[in-house]
């Protein structure tokens, strides 16, 4: 068990969160949500005991160990992948280091001696007899065959660094799992891995993550940080928005009958209360009227941005026409693929990490020559683009203003038209005016959008756009989506984008592209 009592986290004049008080109890999993900024990894931190908080407590079960996914990915660059997941248990890794220090000796003095036979008895009861075959179950069903196991962390990308970390934490069967945003960069079989997981977990686990169908499929409860305090609901994420809005609907429907007895006793009070006959009547409505309290219906901190993509040209009966094309690097990662894409399609491409999504998306729209075969793109296209990493694109030196201006056909745009384009993207006051490299992920990615609305493209290509979106501009940009005329290729391991979006899905899958429609 986990709780918080009267916590607060201020940084300066700003306050974060106020007097939370909050408990976790075994066997269930609460999700942890909230606007970009509200605090919610700030939260998290605190309850690891990574950072102080500003006033109240965390009380923590007696012998209630605790495990948290840690965000330093370079913490471990020289170590083995399989040695960082046995640090995930520090005990075992404690015993297992003595282990082979006394095992690497010739000659033991009759303390070591002794000492060994002790530490033995310890590992075994540790589990240190199965500890690499338990680590192995964890890493294969992050993606990672046992070929690797040996590697430094070092030669993996972030995502995979990220995989490795998750499997260090889970290695100890901690009483407390607390996970920050743990399914970014994680394919979809991955994700549905650590669902059937965290489904099975017996201890407390506080998660925060973005992603809607993982929320849906692993939280008994969530936790709502909004307005700076924390409200606990039962349900999965799709519960939470039904009975949030319920109650909120609620409240104001209290308080409009309030507010009309209200009204009437005033009226009454008004008329009467000079009245002889009526005063004793109008001073009981004065009492009365003193007991009332309207519920005070806060405004929520979250804000959704105005998403919209409109096409500033028709695009034409021909798009594109992919023809036997193949590619691979050190291998190869796809062959004598030919198809034809028509105006108005939303394909996705969906696939494990390292298949070739990226490098088929940047084919398909002439970003990539293939290695073999032709792709034909229409003479009407024209290409709105948000990269899988924005830092291919994005100026950090620049103001976010100053590189939006230039994907404005109007050279003369103002800066108030810019900045009420901004607006409409969340960007207030002067945040226009941040060096870019000072942006959030969150902020970074929003900018992508704008760049993207203001290019007006009959062709719209993603590569991953929900990863540092919060899940308010995630619903609008599945709408805007829903909504555009333009046609649309996007690659996401969302779920819930993926299965309301997507018109026809290309898997790639052992060295071949699967091409199958979604309608019916």
């Amino acid at each position: 068990m986990i709780a918080t009592s009267k916590l607060t986290k201020r940084f300066g004049q700003d306050i974060l969160f106020e007097d939370v008080s909050v408990q976790f109890t075994p066997g269930n999993c609460y999700g942890l949500i909230g606007a970009n900024g509200s605090g919610k990894s700030t939260f998290i931190k605190i309850l690891a005991g990574l950072i102080p908080a500003s006033q109240g407590d965390v009380v923590i079960g007696r012998d209630c160990t605790l495990g948290y996914l840690r965000q330093d990915h370079a913490e471990f660059d020289h170590v083995s992948i399989l040695d960082t997941v046995f640090m995930g248990n520090k005990k075992l890794w404690d015993l297992h280091l003595e282990r082979e220090t006394l095992y690497s000796k010739t000659d033991l003095t009759d303390a070591e001696h002794d000492r060994s036979g002790v530490v033995e008895d310890e590992f075994g009861q540790a589990g240190g007899y199965t500890m690499e075959a338990d680590a192995a179950k964890l890493l294969a069903g992050l993606g990672f065959t046992e070929d690797v196991f040996t590697r430094e962390m070092s030669t993996l990308q972030g995502g995979f660094k990220l995989r490795v970390l998750l499997a260090q934490v889970l290695f100890a069967h901690p009483d407390v799992l607390l996970l920050d945003e743990p399914t970014n960069h994680l394919d979809m079989e991955s994700i549905e891995w650590l669902i059937e997981l965290l489904k099975r977990y017996e201890g407390t686990v506080v998660v925060i993550s973005h992603d809607r169908f993982f929320l849906n499929q692993v939280c008994t409860h969530i936790a709502d940080l909004d307005y700076h305090e924390i409200r606990m609901f039962t349900g999965n994420y799709d519960d939470f928005t039904i009975a949030s809005l319920e109650a909120r609907e609620l409240r104001e429907k209290t308080n409009k009958k309030l507010e009309k007895q209200i009204h009437d006793l005033k009226t009454f009070i008004s008329r009467f209360s000079a009245n002889a006959s009526k005063a004793k009547q109008a001073t009981s409505r004065q009492k009365l009227l003193g007991k009332i309290e309207l519920e005070e219906v806060k405004p929520s901190s979250r804000v959704s941005p105005y998403i919209q993509f409109n096409p500033k040209r028709r695009l034409g009966d021909k798009v594109i026409s992919v023809n036997h094309i193949a590619k691979g690097y050190a291998t190869p990662l796809f062959s004598d693929f030919s198809c034809k894409i028509k105006p108005k399609e939303k394909i996705a491409i969906i696939g494990k990490n390292g298949v070739g999504k990226t490098t088929l998306l940047k084919i398909l729209c002439g970003l990539l020559p293939p290695d073999s075969g032709s792709v034909v793109l229409g003479d009407t296209l024209q290409f709105s683009v948000f990269p899988q990493d924005p830092g291919e694109i994005l100026d950090p030196e620049s103001q976010a203003i100053t590189w939006l201006r230039q994907f404005s056909d109007d050279k003369d745009i103002s800066e108030t038209e810019l900045r009420s384009f901004m607006g409409r993207m969340l960007f207030s006051k002067d945040d226009v005016f941040k060096p870019i490299q000072v942006l959030s992920g969150g902020e970074k990615a929003r900018l992508m959008l704008a760049k993207m609305m203001l290019e007006g493209g009959n062709m719209v290509i993603l590569d991953e756009p929900t990863n540092h979106l919060d899940l308010e501009s995630i619903e609008a940009l599945n709408f805007a989506l829903s909504k555009t005329e333009s046609t649309i290729i996007f690659v996401s391991h969302d779920h819930r984008l993926i299965g309301s979006l997507a018109t026809r899905i290309l898997e790639i899958k052992d060295g071949k592209i699967l091409d199958r429609s979604c309608e019916s």
